[in-house]
């Protein structure tokens, strides 16, 4: 969003709030069943050992129990969601090729969203990949 020179915290169907990036959070939304599907996918292979419970301070000085994944498996299941953005997708870039990246294609979204809202575009629809 920066790169496209976009306001990250002016958003469209997110409301204003302080510290909430409204515009990432509406853009997410295009690209929302893509994650899904991945954490969905990821959650399938869990078992209950895969869980800890951590004790936590709650408001007016009672403590609670959470469940949490385990620090191994947060750490891959970080490692493989960034894989993931690497993953490609059937979408021409906007300059060369046939195909690119997740991260690419998002990166690239906000840049032609931008050149639509300056005018320097008619219109602007999200290419999004078929799922």
């Amino acid at each position: 969003m920066l790169i496209a020179k976009l306001e990250p915290y002016l958003g469209f169907l997110h409301s204003e709030q302080f510290g909430k990036a409204s515009l990432v959070c509406d853009f997410q939304e295009l690209y929302r069943y893509l994650i899904d599907d991945f954490v969905i996918q990821y959650c399938q292979k869990l078992a209950k050992r895969d869980f800890v419970f951590k004790t936590e301070k709650m408001p007016a000085q009672k403590k609670g129990k959470r469940e949490y994944l385990n620090d191994v498996d947060t750490r891959d299941f970080t490692s493989k969601i960034n894989d993931y953005f690497e993953t490609y997708v059937e979408i021409p870039r906007m300059k060369v090729g046939n195909r690119q990246t997740i991260e690419t294609l998002i990166s690239e979204e906000s840049l032609l969203l931008a050149k639509y809202l300056r005018n320097e575009r008619r219109d602007w629809i999200p290419r999004v990949p078929a799922p």
